[in-house]
């Protein structure tokens, strides 16, 4: 992506005083041309702001001065996160799930980048193989913090050969440097079955502690397999090999705990659901900073349901607290509708990982009457079971096995901007379906509004 188009103009903020609209493309602002919106959002801090900016097809551009209180909002939103370019991915990793993405499906879920801005704003993981002396510089300076970096290995060799880039030997130096420099950082390792677990995966977790202590938490993150996938060596984890991801964790839990003081390393939830254990509660978590790594999600969704109260909004990354940065990708706005109709009986869809947890929380707090429909994932196949990779054809195909007098709930997490992975909508599946935010509390008021207005037959 390139450029800066405004996108929307908030009413009675600074911006919507002057001849600006949506569709004009930002040039420069104050003297300078930001390079994304990072830098935008510096450059607009001041009392006094001037534009130059670009309508449609006029010859000329238009400078316009803003006037307001330091701090302010300037009140516009931009099309786009980086103005000049993405800096994409140079790696060919194995277990990378973009490689695993069938044809046809929407352009951008195929963009795979390594930018540390995207990684700032949005919590994307960087490998921080394309990262300079420029960057470090950078996000020291203006105090970028926090950054997500994979890790994977802390073999050289081997994270080099798992990245199919010689620059993975060395790149973790630039973790170093940000970690002296007191950047906080997110880790990752996606685990991946003969490749850089058992041996392999104890000696980078030793050199977590040893090297990168500073770390602010490092998650086990299982390797996603499709049926899409080429890779020989890739393959899902075994029972048994899911326990003993687990078990190495959860030693590290105790190694950290007593020589950092905090508890630093976390197996996802979906290796403990592998393995056939129940994930953590939510007192072995102190943040829910890697909730989308799965570190902690399901004890959060259970803890919120059960006491319905409203969860903290999870996610990383700071697109939020930029002024002006869009919601992208998986962080995009939601399609949630509220036309509620009746029906004879209530049937949350989810996952088929999700199913056995819901089918508790539902029994243990008088929800038992609430159905639970499991979709298999045969879109993706391999090991795909969580709910956000749920497509419109695998739910069309569920929904067409079941009576239409029900009142279908599905989380919104499987949708972004209205459309599914697929890019199909609910309008394209057989019945109606309602969404639901993701988390505990939203689904326990959606079942007990849909009870107390008597949208269920009794």
């Amino acid at each position: 992506m390139s450029g800066a188009l405004i996108s929307s103009i908030s009413e009675g903020s600074p911006a919507s005083r002057v001849d600006l609209a949506v569709g004009d493309a930002l040039i420069s602002v104050n003297g300078r041309e930001p390079s994304d919106i990072i830098e935008y959002q510096r450059l607009i801090d001041g009392a006094e702001v001037t534009l130059l900016v670009q309508r449609g097809e006029e010859p000329l551009a238009r400078k316009i001065t803003l006037h307001k209180e330091v701090g302010q909002p300037l009140g516009l939103s931009i099309d786009s996160a980086v103005f000049d370019r993405i800096r994409t991915c140079d790696n060919h990793c194995s277990f990378c799930f973009i490689y695993q993405l069938p044809k046809g499906m929407r352009r951008s879920l195929y963009v795979k980048d390594d930018d540390f801005r995207l990684s700032f704003l949005y919590g994307n993981y960087t490998t921080l193989t394309r990262f300079t002396e420029f960057d470090l510089e950078r996000v020291v300076d203006e105090g970028l913090s926090p950054l997500y970096v994979s890790i994977h290995s802390t073999n050289p060799e081997l994270r080099a050969q798992m990245l199919r880039n010689p620059r993975g030997a060395t790149s973790l130096r630039w973790l170093r440097e940000l970690l002296r420099a007191g950047i906080e950082v997110h880790a990752q390792v996606v685990v991946c079955p003969g490749v850089n677990d058992g041996a392999e995966l104890e000696r980078t977790l030793h050199d977590v502690v040893s090297l990168y202590p500073e770390l602010t938490s490092v998650a086990l993150v299982p390797v996603g397999v499709s049926d899409f996938s080429f890779e020989e060596t890739m393959r899902p984890h075994t029972v048994d090999e899911a326990r003993q991801v687990v078990a190495l964790a959860e030693k590290f839990q105790g190694i950290t705990k007593d020589v950092l003081g905090r508890v630093t390393v976390f197996a996802s939830d979906e290796f403990y659901l592998v393995a056939g254990a129940t994930p953590p509660s939510a007192t072995k978590f102190e943040s829910l900073d890697q909730a989308e790594n799965g570190i902690g999600l399901v004890a959060a969704f259970c803890e919120s349901f059960a006491n319905d109260y409203k969860m903290d909004k999870l996610g990383t990354g700071f697109f939020q607290s930029v002024d002006g940065a869009p919601e992208w990708g998986y962080r995009a706005v939601r399609s949630t509708t509220h036309d509620v109709a009746r029906g004879d009986r209530v049937t949350v869809i989810t996952g088929e990982y999700a199913a056995p947890i819901l089918r508790g929380l539902f029994d243990d707090h008088g929800f038992s009457d609430v159905e639970v429909l499991p979709v298999k994932n045969t879109y993706f196949g391999g090991n795909i079971k969580v709910a956000g990779l749920l497509t419109g054809q695998d739910l069309s195909a569920a929904l067409n096995d079941v009576s239409p007098d029900t009142l279908f709930l599905l989380p919104d997490v499987c949708l972004s901007e209205g459309r599914f992975l697929d890019g199909l909508t609910l309008d394209d599946l057989p019945h109606q379906v309602i969404t639901v935010a993701t988390t505990g509390q939203d689904l326990r008021s959606t079942l007990e509004s849909v009870r107390s207005k008597g949208l269920v037959s009794s």
